[in-house]
């Protein structure tokens, strides 16, 4: 699970494992169990419960456990007979995942007496696995402060976090984010340049060539004089940098070090002071550090080698950048320093004499840093902040050497060194010494300025049937009061009008791509409970959740076996609504109307019928809702005021007002419309011009004139569905054939209801066969149905005819003039080409 889920309302980020333990005997489970638990004595105590139910509790408590994050939620539920739910939290995907896996394995090795388990490899393995995945101080430092704004964060490819959503994301990469300019980066690699730039605006930089042969470097010296520095032109994080040269051969090993890094050395005065790290973001100062070069210090029996080795215990240090300090390694530059004070590894140091390890005093060779941001001169404050202009980078690390801060560079004969991009920030959030610093939080206002949330609106949908529909015409809405509308459904992806992925989007996978959209400004976000179930929702919270109905459907399938349990399913998403968001909810359906009491934002009814208690009892609590008055006009009801928004006759996706369920859609996006906030006057001209055609609505009652016999196509396909299509046609007085069929992976009672329901439906019936028929044989599809029509009405006249365009021949060719046609058609864009070409072709 990646978001809001059925597991848990609050805990987002789960696995869930399916066991089957019943080729195992309950008694040997439990005696299994104890035994368990007492090899693993340091977990805490768990429930008081015996057999299948305990051994997976200790599993879940096991597989949270042995993850490096504390706190993880960990659980276990039982659905149907012998399926049990192991559930668990994890921080890190990958980590979680594994670590599932590698305790059931170890788990069921116990089981097969094949040995006993062993929890330190698993927890070392899990740990290896979290550390890899784990965010840099840096950029943690910035998601941390993102998720305290409410920011939406999401890692995305290539190393890269992605906060907000639609036109206002932002990326990062470490401490770059896009608002960064590609050319800035590009002066501050090239350090010649960066000076160049600097000096000719009057700001202090170190005198020195640009070095490409060896040759030169006498002259070079001559012309400098000593101490020198050289370093790569276009180097990094200190790396081939020798610094306080004072003799000639060591000029040289320094400029061959630097020439690994680079094809030109840059070849400089040494500046005496301190190591500064000015840190600026937006083009205002935010913290200081003074920095200390890679040190240890003597204690008169231990080498140096060893000092370098206890210094490495120090918990804050690791490899790479992943924690607060990195260890010291002893390198070729540490080796030189060695050499140049007659010194080897093996030495030993008096006690409390410091010996400094690198030539440089950046964190990432095993510096420390301590914050002196209070101590600043106004001018040296100013001079950071001109520099980062200059240079056009708007974060940005700028190395300055002076013998303090606290009087301006330009009388203690201090320089800037170089300008950074992709500052580190560790040293400023966990500095050695010193005040630490929230630098996350001007990145992110860097990027999201006046307190944006970096959110889009979002409209999700759900329910058994009419989510389609729903979704189509609140995406029109939303486009008609002048959104760029992103939204998915069983259709396919689109972007305003056009469809840019077709399919059955309506997971978080296709919910997730729409949110990444950088030219949408808007998302209706089609929730089915296939995707539900698979990983959860693909965002955190919504601002207005619709509920259609819930009925009937896919029951038997993913260990849904009842209506209640597809209640829950589809319950997530109203309980992801914000605290300031609404859940529309259908008044009408007692399984929708009891989800208001998990609702932890607002809620807004919506039924057709307007003396239902459930309306009029919630307007009186102040709430709000929408209905039908006595002229058919569809009205929103609020304490204080009735806003009638047109009447159904006016809006056509109500068939002249006959479609009660068409009505139902209709009132749920009007109200969801109205509460996010659009004109009434929008609204009510989108509801005017959307139209149950083939282009806005396509398989939604598509009405379709062939030679004076109405064919309707739908996208009808379970009891609920038809039922609903019946009150439409009960109103419509003529001959009706209905094309139907069954969905093979529907238990048998649902197939044979679609043959009960439609014997009371239709006056003649032509059955056909879905083109998928989702592993059940075709005959037996056909046999259910019809079982179900004899059952109803022996009499009913039907046919056999599986190929869904002879079917559609036949009917058209035996209806009269006036009469209709209705297909329940699985895939609608086809149906419709047939429908019209016949109609062409006669």
């Amino acid at each position: 699970m990646r978001g809001p889920n059925m597991w848990s309302p609050i805990h987002r980020k789960l696995i869930v494992l399916k066991l089957d333990l019943t080729k195992y005997d309950e008694n040997f489970i439990r005696e299994k169990t104890d035994a368990l638990k007492g090899d693993l004595s340091s977990l805490p105590e768990s429930a008081d419960e015996s057999g299948y139910m305990a051994f997976c509790r200790l599993i879940a408590s096991v597989a949270a456990q042995v993850q490096p994050h504390k706190g993880l939620y960990s659980n276990v539920e039982m659905k149907g007979n012998s399926s049990y739910y192991v559930i668990f939290g994890y921080e890190y995907e990958g980590a979680g995942v594994e670590a599932g896996y590698m305790v059931c394995e170890a788990f069921e090795d116990v089981l097969e007496g094949k040995g006993k388990f062993e929890i330190a490899q698993i927890r070392k393995e899990i740990a290896e696995l979290s550390n890899s995945s784990r965010l840099g101080p840096s950029t943690f430092s910035i998601v941390e402060a993102a998720v305290k704004r409410n920011i939406p964060v999401k890692k995305i490819p290539g190393g890269l976090i992605l906060l907000g959503q639609g036109k206002y994301q932002k990326r990062i990469s470490a401490s770059i984010c896009d608002t960064t300019g590609y050319i800035a980066v590009e002066i501050a690699g090239d350090k010649e340049l960066t000076k160049q730039l600097l000096e000719s605006a009057f700001i202090p930089v170190p005198v020195g060539v640009l070095v490409k042969n060896e040759t030169s470097l006498m002259e070079v010296s001559q012309e400098l004089g000593y101490p020198l520095v050289t370093k790569p032109l276009d180097g990094h994080q200190g790396n081939g940098i020798t610094s306080d040269i004072t003799q000639f051969d060591t000029l040289v090993k320094g400029f061959r070090i630097a020439k690994e890094f680079s094809n030109s050395v840059i070849v400089e005065k040494h500046i005496k002071g301190d190591d500064f790290r000015f840190l600026v973001v937006g083009y205002k100062l935010v913290a200081v550090a003074k920095r200390t070069p890679a040190c240890v210090t003597g204690d008169g029996v231990s080498t140096i080698a060893e000092l370098v080795e206890k210094v490495n215990t120090d918990p804050r240090r690791g490899s790479g950048h992943g924690n607060i300090l990195t260890k010291i390694q002893i390198d070729e530059n540490t080796l030189q320093l060695l050499r140049a004070k007659a010194l080897t590894v093996n030495s030993v140091l008096r006690e409390n004499e410091c010996l400094y390890l690198k030539d440089t005093a950046n964190l990432s060779t095993g510096g420390t840093a301590e914050d002196v941001t209070d101590e600043v001169h106004p001018e040296n404050v100013l001079l950071a902040e001109r520099a980062a202009r200059i240079i056009g980078l708007d974060i940005c690390g700028i190395d300055i050497m002076a013998p303090d801060v606290k009087t301006p560079l330009h009388q203690n004969g201090g320089a800037i060194l170089e300008v950074n991009a992709a500052p580190g920030l560790r040293m400023h959030i966990a500095p050695s010494g010193g005040s630490p610093r929230n630098v996350g939080d001007p990145v992110v206002d860097l990027m999201f300025p006046d307190g944006s949330s970096g959110r889009i609106p979002i409209i999700a949908i759900t329910g058994t049937n009419g989510k389609t529909t729903t979704s189509r015409l609140m995406a029109y809405i939303a486009g008609v009061q002048g959104y760029n509308v992103g939204f998915t459904s069983t259709d396919g992806i689109y972007i305003n009008d056009t469809c840019i992925y077709k399919g059955d989007c309506s997971g978080p996978k296709s919910s997730e791509m729409i949110l990444q959209e950088p030219s949408i400004d808007f998302a209706v976000l089609e929730c089915a409970r296939g995707g539900i179930i698979r990983s959860g929702l693909a965002f955190d919270q919504c601002d207005v959740a619709i509920v259609t109905n819930v009925a009937a459907d896919h029951l038997g399938q993913k260990d849904i076996y009842t209506v209640e349990d597809l209640a829950n399913v589809k319950s997530v998403v109203p309980q992801s609504v914000s605290e300031n968001g609404y859940a529309v909810l259908n008044a009408s359906d007692d399984l929708v109307y009891k989800m208001r009491e998990k609702v932890k934002g607002k809620v807004a009814l919506f039924s057709i019928d307007p003396s239902n208690p459930r309306i009029k009892k919630h307007v009186g609590e102040g709430g709000t809702v929408i209905t039908l008055d006595e002229k058919k006009d569809i009205v929103i009801i609020r304490p204080t005021e009735k806003i009638i928004i047109e009447n159904v006759m006016n809006v056509p996706l109500t068939i002249n007002g006959k479609a009660d369920f068409m009505i139902e859609n209709v009132m749920s996006a009007v109200l969801a419309a109205y509460l996010a906030g659009f004109s009434v006057d929008k609204i009510r001209t989108a509801i005017q011009t959307f139209r149950p055609s083939a282009e806005q609505t396509p398989g939604r009652m598509n009405i379709i004139d062939v030679n004076g016999v109405n064919v309707i196509v739908d996208y009808a396909h379970n009891p609920h569905s038809l039922k609903a299509l019946a009150t439409l046609l009960d109103k419509i007085d003529t001959q009706k054939t209905g094309i139907i069929t069954g969905v093979g992976d529907r238990r048998d009672e649902d197939i044979m209801e679609i043959g009960r329901v439609a014997a009371k439906m239709y006056d003649e019936i032509v059955i056909r066969i879905d083109k998928d028929t989702r592993g059940r044989p075709a005959k037996e599809i056909q046999s259910l149905i019809v079982a179900g029509l004899m059952e109803v009405n022996p009499g009913v006249k039907h046919h056999l005819i599986p190929d869904s365009k002879e079917a559609l021949k036949f009917a058209i060719r035996n209806a009269g003039a006036g009469d209709y046609v209705i297909i329940s058609a699985d895939d609608t864009a086809e149906t419709i080409e047939i429908v019209k070409r016949f109609k062409a072709e006669n």
